[in-house]
């Protein structure tokens, strides 16, 4: 219990960090999302794009439907810097749930190709600026489950070289949509305060928020496994409780019973 409120008193320094990230959090028939891209090799020194856009449609309708995400990290990305494992993130967003049909990726003017030697070379990328690059997704995705999109760039067979040496991008991108662990939600009473909610494993806080306005939580994006989930109250007229032998499962949320907190 000393371990637990040792951490309640640093995290709850960080209640406020917290809730500014979590007040659309709470189980409302979203899905949270992340765009990650990364990149097979290609024989070149660099490879830049010039993301200026990410789109989603989860319609039927393959010509409207499609809506931005918001906060795209919009900037030019040297694919080449994002081989043997690594990846960056473009977005992080909460979408509907139920089934992602698309993902558009829109790129700007700026994409390059710096070749073998140091020559700098337009990439023209008709198709990708105009109306955008459509991937097809088709899958399914549940409230309040954090999901990872990665876009697996394959940079050594996207470029084309025309008969008069010109480089044209005709992207070649694999995706995998997956779940990216589970999630816990709750409510905590009373809820005229804040309340710092956090998951542990052992000793160490794996993940944490905060109460929104009506008490409820939402701690997305947890590896299975068993937790113990702590309430830091932004109250001194409440104490700090925990709750331990709570079961994650990929894929799902375990919501438990709401916490009645206890008057000092």
């Amino acid at each position: 219990m000393k371990k637990y409120l040792f951490f309640s008193a640093s995290l709850l320094l960080s209640s406020m960090f917290f809730y500014s990230c979590s007040e659309d959090d709470p189980v409302n028939g979203t899905a949270r999302l992340e765009v990650r891209l990364t990149d097979d090799p290609g024989d070149y020194e660099e490879v830049n794009i010039d993301i200026v856009d990410i789109q989603i449609n989860v319609s039927d309708d393959d010509s409207k439907g499609w809506e931005s995400l918001p906060n795209v990290r919009k900037g030019i990305y040297n694919l080449l810097d994002l081989v043997n494992d690594k990846d960056t993130l473009l977005v992080n967003a909460d979408i509907p749930a139920g089934r992602v049909q698309q993902i558009r990726l829109i790129l700007g003017p700026n994409n390059t190709l710096k070749l073998n030697g140091g020559a700098i070379e337009p990439l023209q990328t008709p198709s990708a600026q105009q109306s955008g690059l459509k991937l097809n997704i088709h899958q399914s995705v549940s409230a309040g489950i954090l999901y990872t999109l990665v876009m697996d760039f394959d940079a050594a067979r996207s470029i084309v070289t025309t008969g008069n040496g010109k480089y044209i991008l005709k992207p070649v991108i694999r995706t995998v949509l997956q779940e990216a662990g589970g999630s816990i939600s709750g409510v905590v009473t009373p809820y005229n305060f804040r309340t710092a909610v956090f998951a542990i494993q052992g000793t160490d806080t794996v993940a944490g928020t905060s109460t929104d306005l009506m008490g409820n939580y939402l701690i997305r994006g947890l590896s299975a496994g068993t937790y113990t989930v702590g309430y830091a109250p932004a109250s001194d007229n409440f104490n700090s409780q925990n709750k331990s032998g709570v079961i994650v499962t990929t894929g799902s949320v375990t919501k438990l019973d709401t916490v009645a907190l206890q008057p000092r």
